[in-house]
């Protein structure tokens, strides 16, 4: 049990900027973080919720939602924003794979970097803004907590099955490489079985099935951007993974307006 708890704590630390600490002789192997990738969507989403709750008392909810957004930023450091941004620029300005990878790695934001950022940034704001209009805060607050750590949840599972079914294209010394090197498959089921406990959960809540459908469109991402990634540059990097997580969050909501809409 505690060799688990340090895990978590690797993985806080690395996909968190939530100070960690870890008695010396307790590292565990960065790879193994990766199990528990979901379980920091459940604190991001958590998270998410309490901000927009609170702020919405004092702000309404348009500068609510805004908060909301800012305070999962500040919990992960922009870290799949960033790596959003590299990708927008990389794929929208390079034409070989060494190129891509080149820009990728350039610390610079360019424009393609920019406008991917204000795209999705806006499509979550809209999106969660409809989400919140359909609800009835004061008496539905729990369903939205089960949707904000659903959205969050999901979209890091999505990006986490690359890393078994894809090749890592970066060197040895790069910062994501010692969580994707040597990843046994028992971490993606722990991680399913943890990503799958929020959608079960706001199921029991509602009693519709029609939740499951939010399933479908991430598979199709996944699909569309595994198979681009692996045209241009032969597999993924860090950023790559980043850039599924935080297109995945924005596809959840937009599919679950669609069940509200349509079913």
């Amino acid at each position: 049990m505690k060799r688990e708890w340090n895990i978590f704590l690797s993985a806080l630390s690395f996909f968190t900027r939530i100070p960690v600490k870890i008695a010396e002789g307790q590292i565990v192997e960065l790879s193994l973080s990766v199990r528990y990738f979901p379980l920091v969507g459940w604190l991001a989403g958590t998270l998410s919720a309490l901000i927009f709750f609170s702020f919405d008392m004092v702000f309404g909810q348009s500068l609510a939602i805004i908060f909301s957004m800012l305070s999962t930023i500040f919990l992960t450091g922009a870290l799949h924003e960033d790596g959003l941004a590299d990708v927008c620029d990389g794929f929208g300005g390079g034409w070989t794979r060494d190129k891509i990878l080149e820009i990728m790695k350039d610390s610079c934001i360019g424009t393609y970097g920019v406008i991917g950022l204000v795209f999705i940034t806006s499509f979550k704001f809209f999106a969660i803004q409809q989400i919140v209009s359909n609800l009835n805060i004061s008496t539905q607050w729990s369903l939205l907590i089960c949707m904000l750590v659903l959205a969050n949840t999901l979209s890091r599972f999505n990006a986490i099955t690359m890393i078994f079914t894809h090749t890592y294209v970066r060197a040895e010394k790069s910062k994501s490489a010692p969580m994707v090197h040597n990843v046994k498959i028992s971490n993606l089921y722990i991680a399913l079985i943890i990503t799958l406990i929020p959608l079960f959960t706001l199921l029991f809540y509602t009693q519709q099935y029609k939740w499951v459908f939010v399933l479908f469109p991430l598979a199709i991402v996944n699909l569309f951007l595994s198979r681009y990634f692996n045209k241009w540059i032969g597999g993924y990097t860090g950023d790559c993974l980043g850039a599924i997580q935080q297109i995945s969050e924005v596809v959840v909501y937009l599919s679950i307006i669609c069940l509200w809409k349509f079913f």
